[in-house]
């Protein structure tokens, strides 16, 4: 068990990163958590804590993309430690889904019934 700094972070998606750590999104506490091999969690809280994030996925570069449901955007934390974001266009978005394929491109799902990808 790995118990969280922040309490009500509801952790909802998790992923394995290029860096060798577990990374997970917590919808409750906005933000984007390490689980380093020795157990010792990190926490890194997005800009826009109400951005509710759903999902995660690392590429090769090891970035990580996560879906900001809340706030209709795709964002990127860099290895750096800075922070990007993606609006999508038009309302209810809602991302929730992501995966990084085999080109490169991000993918998302989003709540209105389409696919969404960037880059590649």
């Amino acid at each position: 068990m790995h118990p969280l700094p922040t309490g009500g972070t509801a952790p909802v998606g998790i992923t394995a990163g290029a860096d060798g750590a577990l990374w997970f999104v917590g919808i409750g506490g906005g933000l984007v958590g390490r689980i380093a091999v020795d157990g010792k969690v990190a926490e890194h809280p997005l800009p826009d804590r109400a951005a509710r994030p759903h999902a995660i996925a690392a590429d090769a570069a090891g970035r990580l993309w996560f879906t900001a449901w809340g706030a209709g955007r795709i964002g990127v934390l860099a290895p750096d430690g800075r922070y990007d974001g993606h609006p999508l266009p038009g309302p209810g978005a809602e991302p929730h889904g992501i995966a990084v394929g085999p080109d490169g491109a991000v993918y998302a799902a989003l709540e209105r019934g389409e696919l969404v990808r960037l880059g590649g």
